[in-house]
Protein backbone atom coordinates (compact mmCIF):
# COMPACT_ATOMS: atom_id res chain seq x y z
CA UNK A 1 0.00 0.00 0.00
CA UNK A 2 1.33 3.46 -0.52
CA UNK A 3 1.85 6.47 1.99
CA UNK A 4 -1.06 8.03 0.10
CA UNK A 5 -4.38 5.99 0.95
CA UNK A 6 -7.77 6.80 0.06
CA UNK A 7 -9.35 7.70 3.79
CA UNK A 8 -12.97 7.62 4.64
CA UNK A 9 -13.80 8.79 7.90
CA UNK A 10 -17.81 8.23 8.85
CA UNK A 11 -19.85 10.12 11.63
CA UNK A 12 -16.83 13.48 10.69
CA UNK A 13 -19.63 15.50 11.95
CA UNK A 14 -19.11 14.50 15.23
CA UNK A 15 -18.31 17.23 17.82
CA UNK A 16 -16.01 14.86 20.01
CA UNK A 17 -14.19 12.26 17.41
CA UNK A 18 -14.55 15.21 14.67
CA UNK A 19 -12.04 17.47 15.21
CA UNK A 20 -9.47 14.65 17.07
CA UNK A 21 -9.74 12.57 13.59
CA UNK A 22 -8.81 15.73 11.39
CA UNK A 23 -6.22 17.06 14.57
CA UNK A 24 -4.49 13.65 14.26
CA UNK A 25 -4.67 13.57 10.19
CA UNK A 26 -3.35 16.59 9.89
CA UNK A 27 -0.35 15.77 12.09
CA UNK A 28 0.86 13.58 10.17
CA UNK A 29 0.35 15.72 6.59
CA UNK A 30 3.93 15.24 5.71
CA UNK A 31 3.86 11.40 6.07
CA UNK A 32 0.59 11.43 4.64
CA UNK A 33 0.57 13.75 1.90
CA UNK A 34 -1.28 13.17 -1.44
CA UNK A 35 -4.25 10.87 0.47
CA UNK A 36 -7.68 11.58 -0.61
CA UNK A 37 -9.95 12.36 2.67
CA UNK A 38 -13.35 12.04 2.55
CA UNK A 39 -15.58 13.30 5.64
CA UNK A 40 -19.36 11.86 5.59
CA UNK A 41 -22.09 12.33 7.45
CA UNK A 42 -25.79 11.72 7.32
CA UNK A 43 -25.88 15.44 9.56
CA UNK A 44 -25.38 17.38 6.40
CA UNK A 45 -25.03 20.88 8.43
CA UNK A 46 -22.36 19.53 10.86
CA UNK A 47 -20.17 17.62 8.26
CA UNK A 48 -20.52 20.71 6.02
CA UNK A 49 -18.91 22.65 9.19
CA UNK A 50 -16.48 20.45 9.82
CA UNK A 51 -15.00 20.00 5.84
CA UNK A 52 -14.66 23.96 5.85
CA UNK A 53 -12.59 23.44 9.34
CA UNK A 54 -10.68 20.85 7.18
CA UNK A 55 -10.38 22.94 4.26
CA UNK A 56 -8.51 25.89 6.49
CA UNK A 57 -6.19 23.34 7.70
CA UNK A 58 -5.62 22.09 4.48
CA UNK A 59 -4.40 25.62 3.55
CA UNK A 60 -2.69 26.58 6.04
CA UNK A 61 -0.38 23.07 5.26
CA UNK A 62 0.27 23.60 1.67
CA UNK A 63 -2.74 21.05 0.21
CA UNK A 64 -1.72 17.78 1.90
CA UNK A 65 -4.93 16.12 1.33
CA UNK A 66 -7.39 16.30 -1.32
CA UNK A 67 -10.16 17.15 0.85
CA UNK A 68 -14.23 15.60 0.11
CA UNK A 69 -17.26 15.69 1.86
CA UNK A 70 -20.50 14.19 1.23
CA UNK A 71 -23.55 12.76 3.07
CA UNK A 72 -23.79 9.30 0.95
CA UNK A 73 -21.23 6.96 2.20
CA UNK A 74 -21.83 5.16 -0.99
CA UNK A 75 -20.01 7.63 -2.82
CA UNK A 76 -17.15 7.80 -0.92
CA UNK A 77 -16.62 4.37 -0.54
CA UNK A 78 -15.51 2.91 -3.52
CA UNK A 79 -11.80 2.20 -3.50
CA UNK A 80 -11.29 3.48 -0.17
CA UNK A 81 -7.54 1.78 2.07
CA UNK A 82 -8.83 3.12 5.14
CA UNK A 83 -12.41 3.93 6.83
CA UNK A 84 -12.82 5.34 10.37
CA UNK A 85 -16.09 4.54 11.74
CA UNK A 86 -17.46 7.06 14.65
CA UNK A 87 -21.84 7.07 14.36
CA UNK A 88 -24.30 7.43 16.93
CA UNK A 89 -27.86 7.89 17.44
CA UNK A 90 -29.14 11.36 18.83
CA UNK A 91 -25.74 10.27 21.51
CA UNK A 92 -27.13 12.60 24.42
CA UNK A 93 -30.34 12.00 24.63
CA UNK A 94 -30.61 8.70 24.23
CA UNK A 95 -27.66 8.05 26.80
CA UNK A 96 -29.75 9.97 29.01
CA UNK A 97 -32.40 7.90 28.74
CA UNK A 98 -29.87 4.97 29.42
CA UNK A 99 -28.72 6.39 32.17
CA UNK A 100 -32.31 6.79 33.84
CA UNK A 101 -34.61 4.50 33.16
CA UNK A 102 -32.35 1.85 34.68
CA UNK A 103 -32.11 3.40 37.83
CA UNK A 104 -35.98 4.32 38.19
CA UNK A 105 -36.17 -0.01 38.42
CA UNK A 106 -33.65 0.30 40.88
CA UNK A 107 -30.44 -0.56 38.70
CA UNK A 108 -27.19 0.79 41.18
CA UNK A 109 -25.44 1.01 37.72
CA UNK A 110 -22.61 4.02 37.56
CA UNK A 111 -22.24 5.04 33.74
CA UNK A 112 -25.32 3.25 31.26
CA UNK A 113 -22.71 3.43 28.63
CA UNK A 114 -20.42 0.48 28.01
CA UNK A 115 -21.84 -2.36 30.25
CA UNK A 116 -25.36 -3.08 32.13
CA UNK A 117 -28.69 -2.02 31.00
CA UNK A 118 -27.28 0.78 28.96
CA UNK A 119 -24.91 -0.77 27.16
CA UNK A 120 -27.87 -3.64 25.95
CA UNK A 121 -29.72 -0.44 24.89
CA UNK A 122 -26.71 1.32 23.32
CA UNK A 123 -25.63 -1.65 21.18
CA UNK A 124 -28.91 -2.77 20.46
CA UNK A 125 -28.79 0.46 18.40
CA UNK A 126 -24.98 0.72 17.18
CA UNK A 127 -25.09 -2.60 15.91
CA UNK A 128 -27.08 -2.44 13.16
CA UNK A 129 -25.38 1.01 12.05
CA UNK A 130 -22.02 -0.64 12.17
CA UNK A 131 -23.45 -3.48 10.45
CA UNK A 132 -24.86 -1.52 8.03
CA UNK A 133 -21.44 0.16 6.93
CA UNK A 134 -19.56 -2.20 7.01
CA UNK A 135 -21.82 -4.48 4.31
CA UNK A 136 -21.41 -1.46 2.47
CA UNK A 137 -17.58 -1.51 2.96
CA UNK A 138 -17.31 -5.18 2.10
CA UNK A 139 -19.56 -4.34 -1.50
CA UNK A 140 -17.52 -1.08 -2.48
CA UNK A 141 -14.05 -1.45 -1.09
CA UNK A 142 -13.27 -4.97 0.39
CA UNK A 143 -9.72 -4.62 0.84
CA UNK A 144 -10.21 -1.88 3.13
CA UNK A 145 -9.01 -1.76 6.97
CA UNK A 146 -12.27 -0.62 9.29
CA UNK A 147 -11.35 1.22 12.17
CA UNK A 148 -13.62 1.74 14.67
CA UNK A 149 -14.65 4.31 17.04
CA UNK A 150 -18.01 3.35 17.90
CA UNK A 151 -19.23 2.11 21.74
CA UNK A 152 -20.19 -0.17 23.05
CA UNK A 153 -16.71 -0.74 21.06
CA UNK A 154 -16.76 -5.01 22.51
CA UNK A 155 -19.85 -5.47 21.32
CA UNK A 156 -19.75 -3.50 17.94
CA UNK A 157 -16.48 -5.21 16.72
CA UNK A 158 -17.82 -8.51 18.09
CA UNK A 159 -20.79 -7.63 15.65
CA UNK A 160 -18.26 -6.59 13.09
CA UNK A 161 -16.45 -10.19 13.52
CA UNK A 162 -19.37 -12.52 13.90
CA UNK A 163 -21.62 -11.02 11.41
CA UNK A 164 -19.21 -9.34 8.45
CA UNK A 165 -16.21 -10.48 6.70
CA UNK A 166 -14.74 -7.05 6.75
CA UNK A 167 -11.29 -6.19 8.39
CA UNK A 168 -11.51 -4.05 11.26
CA UNK A 169 -10.10 -3.00 14.54
CA UNK A 170 -11.53 -1.28 17.55
CA UNK A 171 -9.61 1.52 18.91
CA UNK A 172 -9.93 3.13 22.60
CA UNK A 173 -7.66 5.38 24.03
CA UNK A 174 -9.09 4.92 27.63
CA UNK A 175 -5.55 3.48 28.31
CA UNK A 176 -4.20 6.98 28.93
CA UNK A 177 -6.15 6.83 31.92
CA UNK A 178 -3.82 4.19 33.07
CA UNK A 179 -0.39 5.91 32.64
CA UNK A 180 -2.29 8.90 34.68
CA UNK A 181 -3.11 6.74 37.58
CA UNK A 182 -0.37 5.18 37.92
CA UNK A 183 1.49 8.59 37.75
CA UNK A 184 -0.23 10.05 40.84
CA UNK A 185 0.98 7.35 42.52
CA UNK A 186 4.72 7.13 41.42
CA UNK A 187 4.74 10.65 40.96
CA UNK A 188 6.80 10.59 37.73
CA UNK A 189 5.77 13.66 35.62
CA UNK A 190 4.29 17.34 36.91
CA UNK A 191 0.53 17.56 35.54
CA UNK A 192 0.65 21.16 35.57
CA UNK A 193 -0.51 23.04 32.82
CA UNK A 194 -0.43 19.74 30.25
CA UNK A 195 -3.40 18.70 28.66
CA UNK A 196 -4.15 15.00 29.05
CA UNK A 197 -2.62 13.69 25.58
CA UNK A 198 0.40 15.63 26.89
CA UNK A 199 0.75 14.54 30.22
CA UNK A 200 0.32 10.86 29.44
CA UNK A 201 2.73 11.20 26.04
CA UNK A 202 5.43 12.33 28.87
CA UNK A 203 4.37 9.20 31.37
CA UNK A 204 4.75 7.25 28.57
CA UNK A 205 8.54 8.43 27.85
CA UNK A 206 9.26 7.62 31.20
CA UNK A 207 7.54 4.14 31.98
CA UNK A 208 6.21 0.99 29.99
CA UNK A 209 2.35 -0.70 30.67
CA UNK A 210 1.36 -3.53 29.56
CA UNK A 211 -2.24 -3.98 30.14
CA UNK A 212 -4.66 -6.38 28.63
CA UNK A 213 -8.05 -7.94 28.61
CA UNK A 214 -12.00 -6.15 27.40
CA UNK A 215 -12.86 -2.42 26.32
CA UNK A 216 -12.89 -0.38 29.18
CA UNK A 217 -12.39 -3.80 32.06
CA UNK A 218 -7.70 -4.01 31.12
CA UNK A 219 -5.87 -4.84 33.96
CA UNK A 220 -2.01 -3.77 33.72
CA UNK A 221 -0.11 -6.96 33.73
CA UNK A 222 3.81 -5.29 33.81
CA UNK A 223 4.50 -1.73 34.06
CA UNK A 224 8.67 -0.76 33.62
CA UNK A 225 10.67 1.78 33.48
CA UNK A 226 11.27 2.35 29.93
CA UNK A 227 15.25 3.29 30.42
CA UNK A 228 16.33 0.47 32.27
CA UNK A 229 13.40 -1.78 32.28
CA UNK A 230 12.99 -2.26 36.19
CA UNK A 231 10.33 -3.94 37.30
CA UNK A 232 8.52 -0.94 39.28
CA UNK A 233 4.85 -3.09 39.64
CA UNK A 234 6.24 -4.07 43.48
CA UNK A 235 7.25 -0.42 44.13
CA UNK A 236 3.38 0.50 42.93
CA UNK A 237 1.55 -2.13 44.85
CA UNK A 238 3.39 -0.61 47.73
CA UNK A 239 3.15 2.88 47.11
CA UNK A 240 -0.76 2.76 46.26
CA UNK A 241 -1.42 1.56 49.73
CA UNK A 242 -0.60 5.15 51.14
CA UNK A 243 -2.68 7.08 48.61
CA UNK A 244 -5.36 8.69 50.01
CA UNK A 245 -8.71 6.81 50.33
CA UNK A 246 -10.70 8.27 47.67
CA UNK A 247 -7.92 7.48 45.68
CA UNK A 248 -9.08 4.68 42.90
CA UNK A 249 -11.19 2.39 45.62
CA UNK A 250 -12.53 -0.01 43.36
CA UNK A 251 -9.60 -0.64 41.30
CA UNK A 252 -7.14 -1.05 44.52
CA UNK A 253 -10.25 -3.31 45.90
CA UNK A 254 -9.61 -5.63 42.40
CA UNK A 255 -5.70 -5.00 42.80
CA UNK A 256 -6.14 -6.49 46.98
CA UNK A 257 -8.21 -9.49 45.44
CA UNK A 258 -7.27 -10.12 41.97
CA UNK A 259 -3.37 -8.96 42.15
CA UNK A 260 -3.59 -6.51 39.04
CA UNK A 261 -4.74 -2.78 38.87
CA UNK A 262 -7.06 -1.71 36.26
CA UNK A 263 -5.72 0.51 33.80
CA UNK A 264 -8.93 2.26 32.96
CA UNK A 265 -9.98 3.73 36.01
CA UNK A 266 -12.77 3.23 38.12
CA UNK A 267 -15.91 4.69 36.06
CA UNK A 268 -15.69 2.36 33.09
CA UNK A 269 -14.63 -0.42 34.63
CA UNK A 270 -17.10 -0.06 36.75
CA UNK A 271 -19.60 -0.58 34.26
CA UNK A 272 -19.31 -4.39 34.22
CA UNK A 273 -18.31 -5.21 38.60
CA UNK A 274 -21.82 -5.39 40.16
CA UNK A 275 -20.18 -3.82 43.73
CA UNK A 276 -19.29 -0.54 42.05
CA UNK A 277 -21.86 1.91 43.23
CA UNK A 278 -20.34 0.48 46.73
CA UNK A 279 -17.33 2.88 45.95
CA UNK A 280 -18.49 4.68 43.22
CA UNK A 281 -21.49 7.71 43.33
CA UNK A 282 -24.57 7.57 41.49
CA UNK A 283 -24.54 10.47 39.65
CA UNK A 284 -23.66 8.90 35.96
CA UNK A 285 -22.35 11.01 33.30
CA UNK A 286 -22.41 14.93 33.34
CA UNK A 287 -24.80 15.47 30.53
CA UNK A 288 -25.42 19.57 31.34
CA UNK A 289 -21.59 19.84 31.44
CA UNK A 290 -21.15 17.52 28.11
CA UNK A 291 -23.78 20.03 26.19
CA UNK A 292 -21.72 23.40 27.26
CA UNK A 293 -18.24 21.43 26.41
CA UNK A 294 -20.30 20.82 22.82
CA UNK A 295 -22.13 24.46 22.51
CA UNK A 296 -18.48 25.80 22.69
CA UNK A 297 -16.79 23.39 20.66
CA UNK A 298 -19.48 24.06 17.88
CA UNK A 299 -18.62 27.42 18.47
CA UNK A 300 -15.22 27.50 17.76
CA UNK A 301 -15.51 25.48 14.57
CA UNK A 302 -17.70 28.18 13.40
CA UNK A 303 -14.95 30.61 14.30
CA UNK A 304 -12.23 28.27 12.43
CA UNK A 305 -14.48 28.26 9.27
CA UNK A 306 -14.40 31.91 9.25
CA UNK A 307 -10.96 32.05 9.42
CA UNK A 308 -11.03 33.77 13.36
CA UNK A 309 -8.90 30.82 14.32
CA UNK A 310 -7.45 27.16 13.59
CA UNK A 311 -7.40 23.52 14.09
CA UNK A 312 -5.71 22.39 16.82
CA UNK A 313 -3.23 19.77 15.25
CA UNK A 314 -1.27 17.55 17.63
CA UNK A 315 -2.02 14.09 17.94
CA UNK A 316 -5.34 13.59 20.02
CA UNK A 317 -4.57 9.71 21.22
CA UNK A 318 -7.33 8.28 19.27
CA UNK A 319 -4.80 6.75 17.33
CA UNK A 320 -6.42 6.13 13.82
CA UNK A 321 -4.42 8.46 12.18
CA UNK A 322 -1.25 6.47 13.45
CA UNK A 323 -2.54 3.25 12.22
CA UNK A 324 -3.03 4.83 8.74
CA UNK A 325 -0.05 5.30 8.84
CA UNK A 326 1.79 2.34 9.80
CA UNK A 327 -0.22 0.46 7.63
CA UNK A 328 0.40 2.50 4.56
CA UNK A 329 4.06 2.74 5.33
CA UNK A 330 4.44 -0.51 6.71
CA UNK A 331 6.03 0.71 9.97
CA UNK A 332 5.40 -2.03 12.13
CA UNK A 333 4.39 -0.02 14.74
CA UNK A 334 3.84 -1.45 18.25
CA UNK A 335 0.34 -0.01 19.64
CA UNK A 336 -0.79 0.55 23.70
CA UNK A 337 -4.06 -1.16 22.92
CA UNK A 338 -5.71 -2.74 20.10
CA UNK A 339 -9.36 -4.38 20.12
CA UNK A 340 -8.62 -7.44 17.86
CA UNK A 341 -10.14 -11.25 18.11
CA UNK A 342 -8.33 -13.29 20.68
CA UNK A 343 -7.21 -15.70 18.70
CA UNK A 344 -4.39 -16.93 21.53
CA UNK A 345 -3.50 -13.38 22.83
CA UNK A 346 -5.15 -14.18 26.34
CA UNK A 347 -4.84 -17.92 26.97
CA UNK A 348 -8.04 -18.27 28.99
CA UNK A 349 -10.43 -16.18 27.32
CA UNK A 350 -12.51 -17.65 23.96
CA UNK A 351 -10.59 -17.59 20.90
CA UNK A 352 -13.15 -15.74 19.34
CA UNK A 353 -13.75 -12.74 21.95
CA UNK A 354 -12.61 -9.27 21.16
CA UNK A 355 -10.05 -8.57 23.59
CA UNK A 356 -7.66 -4.94 24.22
CA UNK A 357 -4.35 -5.91 24.00
CA UNK A 358 -0.81 -4.16 22.52
CA UNK A 359 -0.66 -4.56 18.95
CA UNK A 360 1.04 -4.26 16.15
CA UNK A 361 0.93 -2.33 13.05
CA UNK A 362 2.25 -2.99 9.43
CA UNK A 363 1.15 -3.89 5.88
CA UNK A 364 -0.27 -6.50 7.03
CA UNK A 365 -2.81 -5.17 9.38
CA UNK A 366 -3.38 -4.92 12.95
CA UNK A 367 -1.60 -7.88 15.59
CA UNK A 368 -2.69 -8.90 18.78
CA UNK A 369 0.29 -9.42 20.88
CA UNK A 370 0.11 -12.64 23.11
CA UNK A 371 0.47 -12.03 27.33
CA UNK A 372 -0.42 -15.31 28.53
CA UNK A 373 -2.88 -15.67 31.15
CA UNK A 374 -4.80 -13.75 33.01
CA UNK A 375 -5.76 -14.40 37.00
CA UNK A 376 -8.03 -16.99 37.04
CA UNK A 377 -10.93 -15.20 38.90
CA UNK A 378 -10.29 -11.75 36.52
CA UNK A 379 -10.74 -13.88 33.63
CA UNK A 380 -13.94 -15.78 34.79
CA UNK A 381 -15.51 -11.95 35.46
CA UNK A 382 -14.67 -11.62 31.52
CA UNK A 383 -15.81 -14.85 30.14
CA UNK A 384 -19.04 -13.69 31.83
CA UNK A 385 -19.45 -10.43 29.94
CA UNK A 386 -18.00 -12.29 26.91
CA UNK A 387 -20.70 -14.12 27.26
CA UNK A 388 -23.06 -11.20 27.60
CA UNK A 389 -21.76 -9.20 24.61
CA UNK A 390 -22.16 -12.93 22.17
CA UNK A 391 -26.78 -12.66 23.71
CA UNK A 392 -26.43 -8.80 22.90
CA UNK A 393 -24.99 -9.12 19.56
CA UNK A 394 -27.47 -12.08 18.93
CA UNK A 395 -30.29 -9.64 19.98
CA UNK A 396 -29.32 -7.16 18.08
CA UNK A 397 -29.14 -8.83 14.76
CA UNK A 398 -32.35 -10.87 15.37
CA UNK A 399 -34.79 -8.36 17.07
CA UNK A 400 -35.28 -11.29 19.49
CA UNK A 401 -36.75 -9.70 23.00
CA UNK A 402 -36.22 -12.72 24.47
CA UNK A 403 -32.30 -13.14 23.94
CA UNK A 404 -32.09 -9.38 25.13
CA UNK A 405 -33.58 -10.89 28.36
CA UNK A 406 -31.23 -13.21 28.48
CA UNK A 407 -28.55 -10.84 28.33
CA UNK A 408 -29.40 -8.28 31.24
CA UNK A 409 -30.26 -11.34 33.46
CA UNK A 410 -26.72 -12.63 33.00
CA UNK A 411 -25.41 -8.70 34.00
CA UNK A 412 -23.77 -8.65 37.44
CA UNK A 413 -26.65 -5.44 38.11
CA UNK A 414 -29.43 -6.94 37.88
CA UNK A 415 -31.02 -8.63 40.84
CA UNK A 416 -34.23 -9.51 39.83
CA UNK A 417 -36.45 -11.15 36.99
CA UNK A 418 -39.41 -8.63 36.99
CA UNK A 419 -36.57 -5.74 37.40
CA UNK A 420 -34.84 -6.99 33.91
CA UNK A 421 -38.27 -7.64 32.12
CA UNK A 422 -39.76 -4.09 32.78
CA UNK A 423 -36.68 -1.89 31.75
CA UNK A 424 -36.30 -4.05 28.82
CA UNK A 425 -39.44 -2.99 28.03
CA UNK A 426 -39.24 0.73 29.27
CA UNK A 427 -35.69 0.74 27.12
CA UNK A 428 -37.56 -0.59 24.12
CA UNK A 429 -40.26 1.71 24.06
CA UNK A 430 -38.42 4.78 24.89
CA UNK A 431 -35.80 4.22 21.88
CA UNK A 432 -38.69 2.59 19.51
CA UNK A 433 -38.09 5.01 16.63
CA UNK A 434 -34.11 4.23 17.10
CA UNK A 435 -34.33 0.72 16.68
CA UNK A 436 -34.49 -1.54 13.63
CA UNK A 437 -38.05 -2.80 12.26
CA UNK A 438 -37.64 -5.96 13.71
CA UNK A 439 -38.25 -4.70 17.13
CA UNK A 440 -41.44 -3.42 16.50
CA UNK A 441 -42.74 -6.08 14.26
Amino acid sequence: MTPAPKIVFIGAGSLTFGPSVLGDLFSLADRLRGSEVWLVDVNEPAVTLMAQVAARANDALGQPFALRHTTARADALPGADFVIVSVAIDRLNTWRLDWQIPLRHGVRHVLGENGGPGGLSYALRSIPLALGIARDVEALCPNALLINLTDPLSRVCLALSRRTRARFVGLCHQIGEGYRLVNRVLGLVSPDGKTEDALTAEIAQRIQITAAGLNHFTFILDMRERDSGRDVYPIFRDKVKRMPPDFALMSRRLLDTYGLFCAVGDLRAGEFVGFAHETIPLTGYDFDAHERRADAQRAHLQAIARGEATLDIRPSGEGAAHIIEAVARDLNRPEWAVNVRNEGCIGNLPAGAIVEVPGLVNAAGVHGAPVGDLPAGLAALMRREIDIQELVVEAAVSGDRRVALQALLLDPHIHSYAQAEHLLDDLLRAHAKHLPACWTE
